[in-house]
This record gives structure tokens, sequence and C-alpha cells, in this order.
């Protein structure tokens, strides 16, 4: 099966808890008080493990995936989810499929940019993906 891995089940997790944000003002300005160095991005890519032919991606090869491809290129760390993809093909019916979620939290500059398009392209190619979601949004953190 090919991956437009949980375009909705993305959307309706990420927004099930959707409230104004409270670092907003009542005119939606938002609140300068991110610190520049605090001042991070988001990035979260969502990989199918169905193939379109054969057998599903093992948790093995996934995890050889993490290993040699993900964590060279974000040693600091990342989270990973288990994930179920939904989206509706071309025919009109509802594929679904497992998935794994990664989330990265990164600068945003060339580096990480690179990296990520790596990661998409190694994917798709070594487990025949049509396609790696990818969402990304500005984040303040602190550790």
């Amino acid at each position: 099966m090919t991956i437009k891995t949980g375009l909705m089940a993305a959307t309706l997790f990420m927004l099930a808890g959707c409230t104004a944000p409270s670092h907003t003002t009542p005119d939606t300005t938002p609140d300068t008080t991110c610190k520049a160095e605090n001042q991070m991005q988001q990035t979260t890519l969502f990989f199918g493990l169905n193939r379109p032919a054969g057998a599903p991606i093992t948790g093995q090869e996934w995890q050889q995936f993490v290993d040699r491809d993900v964590t060279p290129r974000f040693r600091d760390g990342l989270t990973v989810f288990e994930a179920r993809g939904q989206w509706l093909g071309n025919d009109g019916t509802v594929a679904r499929e497992p998935s794994k979620a990664l989330m990265l939290i990164h600068p945003k500059d060339a580096e990480s940019e690179k990296s990520i398009d790596a990661l998409r392209g190694i994917y798709k190619s070594r487990f025949a993906q049509e396609s790696v979601m990818r969402v990304d949004q500005p984040v303040c953190v602190q550790f």
C-alpha cells in the first residue's frame, strides 16, 4: 500500500486539543516572550509501514532506519509515535495502514532541511513508498 499516511489521522490528532494559544492576545498578535535562543522548528514526519507489494515493513527494518539514517542526522534526540494512517484513495475507498510518526525539534537551518529531505527520500526509495508526509511548525523550546 502506498503512503499518504495519516493526513486525516494526523490532522484530527493535532486538532483534538486545539484551543486558542495562551501566548496570543485577543487581537491574535503573538506574544514575543520566546527568547531567540529558544526558538526552534518542530517537524513531524509520517511513515507508512505497508509496502505497495510484499510484506509490511518490520519493526527491525524501522529500527535500522532510525539507527542508521535518522540518529546520525539528529543526534540531539527524536521522538517516535505509533500511528494509524487513513486517507481516501483515488478509487474512492478508504485506505488504512499502520504508521510511525517521527517528531524532530531542530534549528530552522539549511543543514536540518537537507537532513529531513534526505530521510524522506531514503525511506521512500528503500521501502517503495509514494510519500512521507511532513508537518512543520515553529516552537518555543526550553531544556
